[in-house]
């Protein structure tokens, strides 16, 4: 994907139709024991990385630094890639980090992934879909070369804000249709008092995003 469509992935998603979220399921036994360690991993390691230095010398990188957010993911790829085929609370993926000022960042949760073409029992193994809800964005259009500027503006077409959802409206402006741009991503904010603000949902869609990891 080109840096176009990468900022584009880092913008508020407003239409539904590039978000695609899992289903709350009844709560089974041991669901929320499995939640308590995910978040007692999770709070490790916000302990850990609270300063955002720790982080960078620890292998996490800035995703989009330049390009204004309401929340900047550090990313870690080798991470990233453990979670391809495991799951540990205590190694995100990303580190959410709202700016503070030049040069000043506050940690304010983590981020899980899983791969593309995880099926929901497998999300279910790694994080109860019971208690948290993943993400997933999807109908992505990418722009023909020379057409960029039209994942931007008030009426963009192209991205995950863009007005084509389907294939054969973006085959027929030229573009290459992606039905899921990255893997399944889930937020965890462990600093919040309550389960709805730990596992917030409107918060994920809030925040908008993602990041090239997959």
């Amino acid at each position: 994907m080109d840096q176009s469509a990468q900022q584009m992935a880092s913008r508020n998603l407003s239409d539904s139709a590039h978000m695609r979220m899992t289903s709350l399921r009844p709560l089974k036994p041991g669901d929320q024991q499995r939640a308590d360690d995910i978040l007692a991993g999770a709070r490790k390691a916000m302990e850990r990385y609270r300063d955002y230095h720790v982080a960078m010398d620890e292998g996490f990188q800035i995703f989009l630094p330049n390009l204004p957010q309401k929340m900047y993911h550090f990313t870690n790829y080798r991470y990233a890639w453990e979670e391809a085929f495991t799951f540990n609370p205590e190694h995100p993926t990303s580190l959410l980090y709202e700016k503070q000022g030049p040069g000043a960042y506050r940690l304010i949760g983590v981020m899980y992934t899983a791969p593309a073409a995880a099926s929901f029992d497998q999300l279910d193994e790694r994080v109860p879909l019971s208690v948290g809800q993943w993400h997933a964005h999807v109908n992505f259009c990418t722009a023909p070369k020379g057409r960029e500027r039209e994942y931007f503006g008030s009426h963009p077409k192209f991205g995950l804000l863009g007005s084509i959802t389907t294939r054969k409206q973006c085959e027929a402006e030229g573009g290459r249709f992606l039905p899921q741009v990255f893997g399944w991503m889930v937020h965890v904010y462990p600093d919040e008092k309550n389960p709805a603000q730990i596992w917030s949902v409107e918060r994920q869609m809030e925040h908008g995003h993602d990041h090239a990891m997959h």
